[in-house]
C-alpha cells in the first residue's frame, strides 16, 4: 500500500501542484488549507506523513505541531518562506522532523519525503533487533524506546538518530554524517539541525541533560553513545 501524505497550505495552487506531483509519484494524497482543517483531515485520512506550511490562518503550522504532537508521532516536514534560523529551531524543537524553504523544487521536496518516509515507524525492519546501553533500550521492530521503566515518545528523526549512534556505541559520528543518515546526501543540509535533535533527544532520554549519560559531544567532531552508560 502506498503511504498517504497530508498537504497543508493555504494557497491553493501550492497544494494542488503538490498533491498532483506526489501522486504522479504513486502516493495518496489528501489536503488541508489550514491547521484547524489539518486536524480533522488527519484525525480521518492518518496519514504517513505531514507536509506542514507555517504561515496559515485559522492555527498556523508552529500551533498545529503544539497540538498534533499530544498524541501523535507521525512525520511533519515544514514548508516555510521564513529564512530566519530561530524559526527553523522553533520548528525541530515543537517536534518537526525536517523542513523545506520556499521556493523549492520538486525533486528536492520528493527526496526529503522519501527520507522522512524511510525511518517513519512504517519502515521499521521484520526480525527483532534490540540494543541495549544501560538502562536504554532501542527496539527497531517495534519502534519502542524505553529507558528503565520509562517508556519514550521520540519524533521519526530523533528515533532514527538514537538507532545510528546506539548501533555503533563509541563511534565518533560527525554532524554531517548523521545529517545524511537522517536526510540523505541528495541535497545540502544544515548541521545545527542536528544539535537541535540531539538537544532534544537529551530531554527526553537522559536523567539530567546537562550531564549526558547517553549520548556525548565529541568537540570539535560531533557525537557518540558511550559504549557502556555510567
Amino acid at each position: 500500500m502506498s503511504a498517504t501524505i497530508l498537504v497543508v497550505d493555504d494557497h491553493a495552487n501550492t497544494r494542488m501542484l503538490i498533491k498532483e506531483y506526489l501522486t504522479e509519484q504513486g502516493y495518496r494524497v489528501a489536503t488541508a488549507a489550514d491547521g484547524a482543517q489539518a486536524l480533522a483531515a488527519a484525525a480521518a485520512e492518518k496519514p504517513d506523513l505531514i507536509l506542514l506550511d507555517v504561515m496559515m490562518p485559522n492555527l498556523n503550522g508552529f500551533e498545529f505541531i503544539r497540538v498534533y504532537r499530544k498524541a501523535h508521532r507521525i512525520p511533519i516536514i515544514l514548508l516555510t518562506a521564513k529564512i530566519e534560523e530561530r524559526d527553523k529551531v522553533q520548528g525541530l524543537d515543537l517536534g518537526a522532523d525536517d523542513y523545506i524553504t520556499k521556493p523549492f523544487g520538486m525533486q528536492e521536496l520528493l527526496a526529503r519525503v522519501r527520507a522522512v518516509l524511510r525511518r517513519g515507524p512504517a519502515a521499521a525492519a521484520e526480525g527483532e533487533e534490540i540494543y541495549r546501553v544501560g538502562e536504554l533500550t532501542l527496539n527497531r521492530t517495534t519502534h519502542l524506546v524505553s529507558e528503565g521503566q520509562r517508556t519514550i515518545d521520540l519524533t521519526p528523526s530523533e528515533f532514527e538518530l538514537l538507532a545510528t549512534l546506539i548501533e555503533a556505541p563509541g563511534r565518533v559520528f560527525s554532524r554531517e554524517m548523521l545529517l545524511e543518515q537522517l536526510l540523505g546526501n541528495s541535497y545540502d543540509g544544515e548541521e545545527r539541525t542536528i544539535n537541535v535533535h540531539i538537544s532534544n533527544l537529551r530531554k527526553k532520554i537522559e536523567p539530567d541533560p546537562a550531564n549526558p549519560r547517553y549520548i556525548e559531544t565529541v568537540f570539535g567532531i560531533g557525537y557518540r553513545c558511550v559504549a557502556r552508560a555510567a
